[in-house]
This record gives structure tokens, C-alpha cells and sequence, in this order.
């Protein structure tokens, strides 16, 4: 069994979505970002760096990882699915995954906080934030034009990017002339993995404003 730290986040949900698409079971622990669940010291022996998710794999001596993209690797490598055994293919799936963490998470985080968060609006890192985010959805659009998926097989590559690219309108990025990565974030979105998992932990009972004054006191 699986025990997953998670929240309502594209980061939580690369997390959900994988143990979904693999089919393995697990069992969710919800934490509440903005009370610091995340930061306790129970909480802090699994992730050293208070961020969410982290996983508990209690079939395996009660092994602790934490960091999305190794979370999916691990889940990825313990069932032989979503991750090619061949060095290359391994390779081009881990190329993308990295892209994802490296760039399009957080780029795109960062025209969350100065697009929707801070309470002082600074036009240039607004700008600077959502321009680098639709290049970097633009680099994923042109691999995509004519490979139906990022790494050849559909692969954690594939979910972490699109955990994040689904989210663009909050992150106020137009994607309407970017059509290769529409086709390819509505097909992944009718993945029933995929709609599973990203309704792990449950949808947030707040408001809009509410939730924009929780991350916020996060930030602060």
C-alpha cells in the first residue's frame, strides 16, 4: 500500500495521476497548505522540505520519497509502466519530466504568484512569467505536432506536463493558437487515470478569494 501526502495542486496531482494510471492502490492523506500541515516535524521526517507530495510505500520497508518527479519515477520503475526499460527510451520519457520541473512548473508557478497572488501587481514580472510560460507550452506544442505524445508511449512525462499545462488559464496563459498541445491536453483529459486522479484529495470548499488569501499567507 501506498500513502500519499498530497494537496490540490499540479504538483499533488502528478502524484495522484500516476498512482491512478498504474492502478496501484493507495491511501490519501489531505494536507492543509495554508495551516503548514506541511511543516510540522511528523510531516518533515517524510519531506525534509515541507512541500507536498510525498509518498509512504509501505510494501517496501516503509520507504519514504518525496519530490514529484521521484515520486513518478519510483512508482514508474516499482511496476514497469509509464517508463521505458531502454536507455534511450528511459532516457527521452526522463528528458520531458525534466523539462517539466525545470521549466514549465516553474515558470508557470511563478505567473501564478505575480499574476493572480500578490497583492501589488508588478507588470514586468507578470509579463516576464507568462512570456516564458508560453514558450515554454510552445516547445511542447511543436514536439507534439507530430508525435501523439511527448516520449513515444504515453508515459509520466506526459502527466507531469500536463498536470501543469491544464492549469494555464490561472496562470493567464492563452494556448488558443497552439493547437497540437490542446489536441493533446483534451485527449490525456478524457484518460479516466487522469480524471481520477486529479480530484485527489477532493475539490478545495473555498471560495476564489479565499483560496488567492490562503497562498497569499503562504507566500508571506
Amino acid at each position: 500500500m501506498i500513502e500519499l501526502f498530497t494537496a490540490a495542486t499540479p504538483n499533488g496531482h502528478k502524484a495522484s495521476v500516476t498512482l491512478e494510471e498504474l492502478g496501484l492502490p493507495y491511501q490519501v492523506h489531505a494536507l492543509n497548505l495554508a495551516a503548514n500541515d506541511q511543516k510540522t516535524p511528523e510531516y518533515l521526517r517524510i519531506n525534509p522540505n515541507g512541500r507536498i507530495p510525498a509518498i509512504i510505500d509501505r510494501d517496501n520497508d516503509d520507504f519514504a520519497v518525496f519530490e514529484s518527479g521521484a515520486i513518478m519515477i519510483y512508482l514508474a520503475e516499482k511496476t514497469g509502466k509509464l517508463l521505458p526499460s531502454d536507455v534511450k527510451g528511459r532516457s527521452r520519457v526522463i528528458q520531458w519530466l525534466m523539462f517539466q520541473m525545470g521549466g514549465v512548473g516553474p515558470m508557470m508557478g511563478q505567473a501564478n504568484v505575480f499574476f493572480r497572488y500578490m497583492p501589488e501587481k508588478i507588470p514586468v514580472a507578470i509579463e516576464r512569467y507568462q512570456r516564458e510560460s508560453k514558450r515554454l507550452l510552445t516547445v511542447l506544442d511543436t514536439q507534439l505536432k507530430d508525435n501523439e505524445f511527448l516520449a513515444g508511449d504515453y508515459s509520466i512525462a506526459d502527466i507531469a506536463n500536463w498536470c501543469w499545462v491544464r492549469t494555464h488559464p490561472w496562470s493567464g496563459v492563452d494556448i488558443s493558437d497552439l493547437p497540437s498541445l490542446q489536441r493533446w491536453l483534451d485527449q490525456i483529459g478524457r484518460r479516466e487515470g487522469a480524471q481520477r486522479g486529479v480530484a485527489v484529495p477532493g475539490k478545495m470548499d473555498v471560495s476564489k478569494d479565499d483560496f488567492i488569501a490562503g497562498a497569499r499567507k503562504m507566500l508571506s
